[in-house]
């Protein structure tokens, strides 16, 4: 899994084609992220504005190969396994990318209320924002997983199937994502921290029950 892992990492980065959901994120932040605004207002945003960051990075993962490479490499280590590392390395990259644009937005961000009148503990607040953006990094993998091979082939379909789904994964109610952000959001109003646990662990179950249907289906289907 080593070498799979350490493959698709370099399919990743040769290809450059994750520069553009870089330059998207880093617009993004660049809006929506000031210095000297609240700090749990700003994780929030960060972590929000990663969820279809992940998805277009697992889009990216999952059609990088040529089918003949696909095919070779699925045959000696398993489709499943072929299409996990994919996944894998597009979650490590989501969250690689969530974790330095935390740490940049903690350290620029007023460790204070919404209001700026009470403090907020820096490190509590640094962690939430932490495992909130690891969970919109979950959810974004999930819906990738769903919105692309091998569930939707064609382009035309999966895109905005994958935009859909990462807008609605961010705004509705019950979403780990939805639930993770608007706890930072509310917390900065009142001054609390509120570790996203629960959002965390519900993230995490949907992610590993997407993964397993997308992996158990592309031995079933040709890219």
């Amino acid at each position: 899994m080593t070498a799979l892992l350490r493959y698709q990492a370099a399919l990743l980065l040769r290809s450059q084609r994750w520069l553009p959901p870089l330059i998207l994120y880093v617009a993004f932040l660049g809006i929506g992220v000031q210095g000297g605004q609240p700090v749990l207002d700003s994780l929030g945003y960060t972590a929000a504005a990663l969820l279809p960051v992940a998805a277009w990075l697992v889009r990216i993962c999952t059609t990088n190969e040529p089918p003949a490479a696909r095919s070779c490499v699925a045959a000696a280590v398993g489709p499943g396994r072929a299409h996990l590392a994919c996944l894998l390395v597009a979650l490590s990259t989501a969250a690689v990318l969530g974790a330095v644009a935390t740490a940049v937005a903690t350290l620029i961000s007023d460790p204070a209320s919404a209001d700026h009148r009470t403090r907020v503990p820096l490190l509590a607040a640094a962690a939430a924002g932490l495992l909130a953006t690891l969970v919109c990094a979950l959810l974004g993998t999930a819906v990738g997983a769903l919105t692309n091979w091998p569930l939707l082939r064609s382009p035309g379909r999966a895109v905005p199937a994958m935009l859909l789904a990462a807008l609605l994964s961010v705004v509705l109610s019950g979403s780990p994502a939805q639930a993770a952000v608007s706890g930072l959001v509310t917390g900065s109003r009142s001054g609390t921290v509120q570790i996203p646990l629960l959002p965390l662990a519900a993230a995490a179950l949907v992610t590993a029950a997407t993964t397993a249907v997308a992996c158990a289906l592309t031995s079933r289907r040709s890219p």
